[in-house]
């Protein structure tokens, strides 16, 4: 069988291509979104870089499948999270860490399936937003957009 291409030629131009990409800032398949930086396929994004089919975030970096997020790094599936990382399938979380399946946690780190807890400790309904109030004014939390 003839080679259709010498093995040198595919590896200087698989480098080309690698560093084609690398620098390139182009946001192919995007819809209205600004300042962001090697994103597929978002929208209304803000200042992002590398996600992934996002929606109306801000500041997030190698998001996937996540919306209304802000300040979030390598979550996937996520909505109105803040200041979070690698975090699944997630809403509501702020300055939360591996956490799967969570809904309404907030600085928590590596729980899975739970709401309403603080530093992972469970709360009501009603003491999680009295504490989240009281410690989103003290810390400053920034919204999602």
């Amino acid at each position: 069988m003839e080679t259709l291409v010498e093995t040198q030629d595919f590896l200087n131009e698989l480098a080309r291509l690698e560093r084609e990409h690398q620098t390139s800032r182009l946001n192919p398949g995007s819809y209205a979104c600004s300042g962001c930086e090697k994103c597929t396929s978002c929208m209304f994004s803000t200042g992002c870089t590398g996600c992934y089919r996002c929606t109306h975030c801000a500041d997030c970096e190698g998001c996937t499948h996540s919306s209304h997020s802000a300040a979030c790094v390598a979550c996937h599936g996520c909505a109105y999270c803040i200041n979070s990382s690698d975090c699944t399938g997630g809403a509501y979380l702020v300055r939360c860490s591996a956490c799967a399946d969570c809904t309404y946690c907030f600085g928590c780190v590596g729980l899975v399936k739970r709401e309403f807890c603080i530093l992972n400790v469970p709360y009501s309904r009603q003491d999680y937003f009295d504490l989240v109030k009281q410690l989103s004014a003290e810390l400053t939390i920034r919204r999602t957009p």
